[in-house]
């Protein structure tokens, strides 16, 4: 990627007349953009995971409480709860979802991947399948690159941002960030690699954006969640061969045809969905009045 890539095709072709491998083409671009050394790089994505696995240890330790009171410890509830629905590991999964972001919206460190409002997804999944997998960090980094690839693609084709293209930009997006990394670090060729992206995007189209008073506390925590599990879920499904049937760029185009055509009150505003809901504008107002509350005096002067 020393040239940015427009499309998943030109990615593959790129890696394929190079005879280079996945993540290549991102460190490549990396390089050219920031002029640093390779071995800079790798140790900024260290860092990067190294926060990713800080925040998903903070959230399932220490207190969770956001400022709202809409979070209230959920991550640390799910993880120790006796009743697994799946398995140990997927109850494990899903609680590191929510206690990375638990951890955005109580104002801790993250790593906003590709946004904050999506933090919990990759800290969830990659940790979880590096446990699961015995994984070394190298090769999980390589993933989080693949990851960056997709998103970069994702930035110019469609969109990341929920005030844009909704929550389909958000939590899709790292979501597909994440389905393609895993499947890149079971060693899955570059054709999986871009059917897991699609088999997500497919997953995810439509999602609002609608958090409520605001903040990006709910529903965006066990969005985080499930769009984790749906990640799992398409990589499984890509790992198989199984073909999303529409072309990975074109599933990327129809998120963006999509986004564009989400009226405004569903990208963030906080006016429609969830938000305007009985129950969310009751909390919104609660929300204003603590906030003039704990604001200073003003003090005239004469």
């Amino acid at each position: 990627m020393s040239l940015l890539f427009n499309s998943f095709q030109d990615w593959k072709r790129y890696c394929e007349e190079q005879n280079l491998t996945i993540f290549q083409p991102v460190i490549e671009y990396e390089i050219t953009q920031k002029g640093m050394a390779e071995t800079e790089i790798w140790e900024a994505m260290q860092n990067a995971y190294s926060i990713m696995k800080e925040a998903v240890q903070t959230g399932l330790t220490e207190n969770m409480t956001s400022y709202s009171g809409m979070i209230n410890n959920g991550a640390k509830k799910v993880y120790q709860h006796p009743t697994t629905v799946l398995s140990k590991e997927f109850q494990v999964l899903v609680s590191r979802a929510l206690a990375a972001k638990e951890v955005n919206s109580c104002m801790g460190r993250i790593v906003a991947a590709p946004t904050a409002g999506a933090s919990g997804i990759l800290p969830g999944t990659m940790v979880t399948l590096q446990e699961i997998h015995q994984l070394d960090d190298k090769k999980i980094l390589e993933g989080l690159l693949v990851g960056a690839g997709i998103a970069l693609i994702l930035e110019q084709r469609a969109s990341l941002a929920g005030a844009v293209g909704g929550c389909q930009a958000e939590t899709g997006s790292a979501a597909a960030m994440a389905s393609g990394a895993m499947v890149h670090c079971l060693d899955g060729n570059i054709d999986q690699v871009f059917n897991a992206v699609a088999i997500t995007i497919q997953c995810m189209l439509g999602l609002v954006c609608d958090p409520v008073a605001g903040l990006v506390e709910i529903p965006c925590v066990v969005r985080n969640a499930s769009a984790a599990a749906i990640a799992n879920s398409s990589a499984q499904i890509a790992l198989a061969d199984v073909s999303p049937v529409i072309p990975v760029d074109e599933c990327v185009d129809a998120m963006g045809e999509i986004g564009q055509s989400m009226e405004d009150r569903y990208k963030e505003t906080a006016l429609g969905g969830l938000a305007a809901t009985p129950t969310g504008q009751a909390i919104s107002k609660r929300v204003l009045i603590q906030d003039i509350e704990i604001m200073p005096d003003e003090k005239t002067s004469d």
